[in-house]
């Protein structure tokens, strides 16, 4: 036993304790790696962090005393201004009268109207009420010199006609408010950099959301229709309030100063007003983008309502189609009959469908014409066919029956003009032509057989030639050509008893 106790451990524990410090050296370095790493990545993000906001940040680089003064001298609308105004509408009147957006493009680049809404949106930030005044009165100039313009382009060009370019100015959507939104942020940061500017941003980045509108609602004034007139109207207004909330937003964000007042009453007074006049700018917006969301969100389930159950549904034939977002409605029109298997289905599908749900609570209303089935159509068209082919022949038989009566008609003609012919083989209609072509001032021409005696025993053939000359023709032309044409007749019908008598109405 005492053998089998004879073990030597001192090397074992040698090996563990050698074993324990190189794991602790190994946690340590592991723990201090760790910690490497998350210093790194600490600064990687601060590097990152820093580059996006010296990539982003425009507040060093702003001018705020340039800025209010440049804004403020664009408000005014007179003199140049007013002409440039008046020019540029003309211009975008007539390339929404072409369907060109080329044309209206150009307009754009053109048109002065960012002043007065950038006056309203810097004046309430600045707490500045006088330069809110004169923002609104010549924000109104403007409205109504473009308005009167447009009007009166398309109330005296005769080509006026609803175009593409027209229409899309009628009913604003979601679009048309990031559009007017995002072009006035880039307005008016590009006005509040340090240095100039191209003109031609500010004027794309404002005429491509009022330009247009305010063209269409002088189309709507010319030609009666007040909804294109409030339609465009209303987008004009939605375009007006976000860049005027844009120009709010940005100068609040660079902390454009307050205007002061010595009067610490009057201070206060401004205040109010400038922040009450900022929640009725803001309020407004707030529902028009909401209400134009939802319009937008409507529309585009109807859309793919149709697009799904109607027209990839080749036994449905639809006519007509309408959305009603006011009574929450939805009206169809199909030819032929509609059984009432798929009528359930439809409205089941406009009720249970995830792409429908912004519309599954508007009523389906669908109208069908079941005395124009397609079968119906089908067998009426066949008959229509077959009756046009019945008239067909007979009109044929009709002419081919015309055609044999002119002829026998000439033939016999000719027969009579043989017989009675006093001319021999030459007939009268040959004789008059050659009379016609010979003697141009000749208006009347005829000819008979008369009997005369002179001793009343002997009874003589005389071939007389009624005649009417030109009534412009003087006496002496006259009787020459009465000479002429009884030369002619005598070589012609081979007689020399010819009378030449005028003609007696």
């Amino acid at each position: 036993m005492s053998e089998e106790h004879k073990f030597n451990f001192s090397e074992e524990e040698e090996n563990g304790s050698k074993g324990n410090a190189e794991s602790k050296t190994e946690g340590k370095a592991t723990g201090s790696s760790k910690e490497a790493v998350k210093e790194d990545a600490k600064g990687l993000f601060e590097s990152i962090k820093a580059f996006l906001v010296e990539l982003l940040d425009f507040r060093s680089d702003t001018d705020r005393d340039a800025t209010i003064a440049a804004i403020k001298a664009d408000i005014p609308f007179k003199g140049a201004t007013a002409w440039i105004l008046i020019c540029s509408i003309f211009v975008a009147s007539i390339g929404l009268n072409a369907n060109s957006t080329a044309v209206v493009i150009g307009a754009m680049l053109i048109s002065p109207l960012m002043g007065p809404i950038l006056g309203i949106g810097l004046s309430i930030a600045i707490n500045d009420i006088d330069t809110l005044k004169r923002s609104l009165i010549n924000l109104a100039i403007m409205l109504i010199l473009s308005l009167l313009t447009a009007y009166l382009f398309f109330e005296f060009f005769p080509l006026s006609e609803d175009t593409s370019e027209l229409l899309g100015r009628t009913r604003p959507d979601i679009r048309d408010v990031l559009i007017a939104f995002f072009g006035g942020l880039a307005l008016i940061i590009a006005r509040t950099k340090k240095g100039t500017i191209a003109s031609v941003i500010f004027g794309v980045a404002i005429a491509t959301a009022l330009m247009p509108p305010l063209c269409t609602a002088g189309y709507g004034l010319a030609k009666g229709n007040w909804s294109y007139f409030s339609g465009a109207m209303y987008l004009f207004s939605i375009n007006t309030i976000f860049i005027a909330l844009a120009t709010f937003l940005v100068l609040k964000i660079l902390r454009f100063p307050m205007l002061k007042y010595a009067n610490s009453a009057k201070r206060k007074r401004i205040s109010q007003i400038a922040s009450v006049v900022a929640i009725i700018v803001m309020i407004p917006a707030a529902i028009s983008f909401y209400t134009v969301l939802q319009e937008s969100k409507y529309e585009m389930s109807y859309k793919n309502f149709i697009e799904n159950e109607i027209e990839t549904n080749d036994d449905l034939w639809l006519q007509r189609k309408k959305l009603d977002i006011k009574e929450h409605k939805i009206s169809l029109y199909f030819n032929g009959e509609m059984s009432d298997a798929i009528i359930t289905a439809l409205r089941n599908e406009l009720r249970n469908g995830s792409d429908y749900n912004n519309i599954k609570d508007f009523e389906l209303v669908i109208n069908s014409n079941e005395t124009r089935s397609v079968d119906r159509i089908s067998e009426s068209l066949d008959r229509a066919y077959a009756d046009l082919d019945r008239k067909d022949n007979v009109i044929h038989g009709l002419q081919t029956e015309i055609e044999s009566l002119q002829e026998t008609v000439k033939n016999l003609n000719i027969q009579m003009e043989k017989k009675g012919n006093p001319f021999g083989t030459i007939s009268f209609t040959t004789l008059a032509k050659d009379a016609k072509i010979r003697f141009r001032d000749l208006e009347y021409f005829g000819y008979s057989k008369m009997l005369e005696t002179k001793d009343f025993i002997k009874i003589d053939t005389v071939s007389v030639i009624d005649v009417e000359w030109d009534k412009r023709l003087q006496d002496s032309v006259k009787l020459r050509k009465e000479k002429e044409l009884k030369i002619w007749l005598k070589n012609t019908v081979k007689t020399d008893s010819i009378l030449v008598k005028k003609h007696l109405r």
